[in-house]
């Protein structure tokens, strides 16, 4: 997945599809899967806080947009987050442009998210 070629190969459906990343997909998935079922089990984390496991199964206009937004990144650049972080130890440049990209998205979610919180009234 550091390789932006094969992630654009992985979207190309209607060329020449390569589907090798469905393998790194699917074994993330079941990692995933398994990860969780263990977590579910435990009271507390491996480091002793409370175990935050999302509870919420709302389908909602942030989760959409967010999606669509995670989506086009991707297929764009090439770059999901963790690859494109690993990409920046060979020195890629794409990949530096793409983290700093992310990076000043982030912080403007953040400070949108900060603007909210203190122009909602406050309740006694």
């Amino acid at each position: 997945m550091t390789d932006p070629s094969k992630v654009i190969g992985f979207l190309d459906l209607a060329g020449a599809w390569d589907p090798s990343l469905a393998f790194v997909m699917g074994g993330a998935i079941l990692v995933g899967l398994g990860a969780f079922a263990l977590a579910k089990r435990r009271a507390l984390s491996f480091l002793g806080g409370a175990m935050h496991l999302p509870t919420s199964r709302d389908i909602d206009t942030r989760l959409i947009a967010g999606s669509l937004m995670f989506g086009a990144g991707w297929g764009l650049a090439g770059f999901c987050p963790g690859p494109a972080i690993v990409s920046l130890g060979s020195g890629n440049t794409k990949a530096a442009v793409f983290v700093l990209a992310m990076l000043a998205g982030m912080a403007v979610f953040e400070q949108a998210e900060l603007a909210k919180v203190r122009t909602r009234p406050r309740e006694y």
